[in-house]
């Protein structure tokens, strides 16, 4: 019992003063062509055009709605992180 509320107060000072930020979208998406062994090719089917992804990727254009529901139905690419703001826009 000591172990638990001490592992539960360790927990919470941890979430409080250390909390893990969900990655930037673009790097999610880059870390799963990766790990998946895709190319700019197969994101056609997920973002649209190679200029499109080309876009998506360098960062000039945002994912749309569409986009993210397409990818994260396609990849399992949590659509929590894909919501979010990328760090350069």
């Amino acid at each position: 019992d000591r172990f638990e509320v001490l592992f539960t107060l360790v927990e919470a000072y941890e979430d409080q003063h250390y909390p893990i930020l969900p990655p930037d979208p673009i790097e999610a998406i880059k870390y799963f062509m990766d790990s998946r062994g895709l190319d700019r090719r197969d994101l056609e089917q997920y973002i649209g055009p190679s200029g499109r992804v080309s876009e998506v990727l360098s960062r000039k254009r945002p994912l749309s709605l569409a986009m993210i529901r397409k990818l994260n139905a396609g990849l399992g690419i949590p659509a929590e992180v894909l919501i979010q703001k990328p760090s350069s826009f």
